[in-house]
Order: structure tokens, then sequence, then C-alpha cells
């Protein structure tokens, strides 16, 4: 099966996004026009390592590259300013140099964090991010946004750092479990939610086949998800405007997150999905769409054993206000304001601060009384 590729186009920092199955196999090819001298310096973590190491490390010995390797816990907890110090320190003692070249093999934590160690790394190295879940091949992945997690809330100290490449194996979501693809799928729906209702459509025909492990249909959600998103980060790469579209649910889902202490109990991807339930329904109430939209919504997650309700959140969360103050801390928080996505119907979102803190309460007191 051929693989597909697709540009982020950022001028003289544009990258292509390589996406397809087996290509981890010749990985080391495909990073030779990046290299100066043949070799990298990986970091992954312990539970990605021993599913995905070897194949990385014979995929780059294939192309004569040698590589030197850091594995991290897994886990949300390592987005820390001590993980943090821990990489940027084992990268200067393997004598990274601003022409070398970082690797990232792993989900959303692994990239982000990596990101940011090489964008601080001696003003700046290249990397290349190898994502290994649903949900960082088709989001945090591409676009440059890395960072790590602060006591008073996620993502909070980071830096733009485009990747001078991004590989998508689709072989390796075969290792995730069903809990971890779906999460993963809450940030693909979004892209159909946000703009475009014909991708939500086939999502609703298609998603099924995906989860159940059509290869060619997941080339093509993971494929769409990253167009619309390196769309949007061609238009606004730093997030002044039209770049906030994709935090579609973000702002209820960090919130939930970090209700729930960034835990198992519920994912980052989880998070997206009950917070575009959220915004939708929020949507509708304040006249914006009709029933239908949130109706639609809800079905499909429904439909796909998504998590899309307080309700499917378990142990105990803080009460109507305890999370609006969480929302408070979001870093898309200007002027005391908050910032929501919110939808004129599927695929039409746009970008607000204009949302009576009331509405957003009844929302969410009425969410936990339903629990």
């Amino acid at each position: 099966m051929s693989h597909e590729t697709l540009t982020v186009d950022l001028g003289t920092r544009s990258y292509d996004i390589e996406i397809g199955p087996g290509l981890l196999a010749d990985i080391g090819t495909r990073l030779d026009p990046f290299l100066r001298r043949k070799r990298v310096a990986v970091v992954t973590d312990d539970t990605v390592a021993a599913l995905h190491f070897e194949r990385l490390q014979d995929g780059l010995r294939a192309g004569g590259v040698d590589s030197t390797v850091l594995s991290l816990p897994a886990g949300e907890a390592t987005k820390s300013w001590a993980h943090l110090e821990q990489t940027v320190e084992w990268l200067l003692s393997q004598k990274v140099e601003r022409n070398d070249l970082v690797l990232a093999l792993g989900g959303g934590v692994i990239g982000d964090l990596t990101g940011f160690a090489a964008a601080i790394l001696r003003r700046g190295v290249g990397f290349v991010q190898v994502p290994t879940t649903l949900l960082a091949q088709v989001d945090s992945s591409v676009g440059g946004k890395t960072g790590i997690n602060s006591p008073q809330g996620k993502n909070l100290v980071g830096a733009f750092h485009q990747p001078h490449l991004v590989v998508i194996d689709t072989d390796v979501l075969d290792t995730l479990t069903p809990r971890d693809f779906l999460a993963g799928y809450g940030e693909v729906v979004k892209y159909g939610l946000l703009g475009d209702e014909r991708f939500f459509s086939w999502l609703e025909d298609n998603a099924a086949d995906m989860a159940a492990g059509d290869v060619t249909k997941r080339i093509h959600a993971i494929r769409r998800s990253c167009e619309m998103k390196a769309e949007i980060v061609a238009r606004d790469e730093q997030e002044h405007g039209d770049r906030a579209l994709l935090n579609l649910g973000h702002t209820f889902g960090h919130a939930l997150e970090a209700a729930t202490g960034y835990s198992d109990r519920l994912l980052h991807g989880e998070g997206v999905s009950v917070g575009c339930a959220l915004a939708f329904d929020l949507s509708f109430r304040l006249g914006l769409c009709s029933q239908e939209a949130p109706s639609r919504v809800n079905a499909h997650f429904q439909a796909m054993g998504m998590k899309r309700a307080l309700r499917d959140i378990p142990g105990d969360l803080p009460d109507a206000d305890g999370l609006l103050d969480l929302m408070a801390q979001d870093k898309k928080v200007q002027d005391g304001a908050l910032t929501f996505i919110l939808a004129r119907d599927i695929g039409t979102s746009f970008v607000t601060r204009d949302v009576p803190r009331e509405a957003v309460r009844d929302l969410l007191a009425q969410a936990l009384d339903d629990r």
C-alpha cells in the first residue's frame, strides 16, 4: 500500500507529513536529507520503547544512521519541569549540536516535551515527530506547538517550534488499546465538527471500520485531519486568530483533565469528546444552532462508544463554580474572558469571548446533576 505525503506550508520552515504503513522500516533513508552527520538522539517512553523502538532502530540502521535513546516514564506527568530538565541535560550529554536531529517517538506527551527540549537546546535544534498514537498523529505532532504542564495548568509553558518532518506509520496503531484509539478518534472527529460537515458524514459511515482496523480508511481519516490542521496552521501559526478553532472542546476538556488530576480517569481525547459535546450543547442553548446538531454529535459519540458527558467520567468532580475556576486557568484567557469555540452547525465553528458566564455555569450544573 502506498503512502501519502502532504506539506505544511510555512515558507522556509515548511515540512512534510508522511502517512502510511511500514514507514519505520526505511526511516533512516527518509531522514537522510536532514542529517549533517548520521546519528540521531531519540526520546521515547518506556511503553513505546518496548513496542516500537527496536523497529525504529532497525529502520535507522538500514539507512546507515546511528541512534542513542532516552526512555522516560509513560504518562501525562512526564510533561513536567523535572523531565524537561532531564531531557535537555541528556541531549547535552549526548553532544547534540545545532545541526543534529532529535527524534520524538511516542504520543503527545513525548512529542510536546521533546519538541520543547529541542526548541530551547542551543536556542533551537531540529527535531522530527514520529507519533505512535492516533491522537498525536492527527493533532499534537503537526503544527509546532511544544510544551510542558505547570502545577497551575496544562500546556502553560512552551514554545512554537516546527518539526523538520512528521512520519506517521499507521502500523503502530495496531498496538493501541481500544480506549486509546477512541481517545485519539476524539481529535479526528473534532476536525469534521469544526470545519468539514462532509468529513463528519464520512466518519459517521466509516469510523466503525477504522476502529476495527481498516488501514485504507485510517489513512484517509489521518490525512484529512492533518490536511485541515496544516491549512489552519499555515494561516495562523501562532494562534492569533483561526488556529484557535482547533481548540473546539478543549476549554471544557482541559478543565476536566485538571479536575481529574491528569490521570487515567480521563484521557486527553476523552476530555475533547466530552468538551465537543458540551460546546455543541452550549451553542444550542445560546440559540446559535438547532437541536439537531448536538443530537447528531451525541448519537455518533454513543455509536462509537466514546465518552460524551460528565456522567461518563468516573469519580468525583468539582461543582460548576469549581469547574469554571479551572476553565479560567486556560492559556487562551484574555483580559479574564474565556475563549470558546462554538458552532452554528456541524462543520461551521467560530471563536468567541462573548459567552455569558451564567450560561456556562447553568450548562455545567445541569451536566453535573445528570450524573
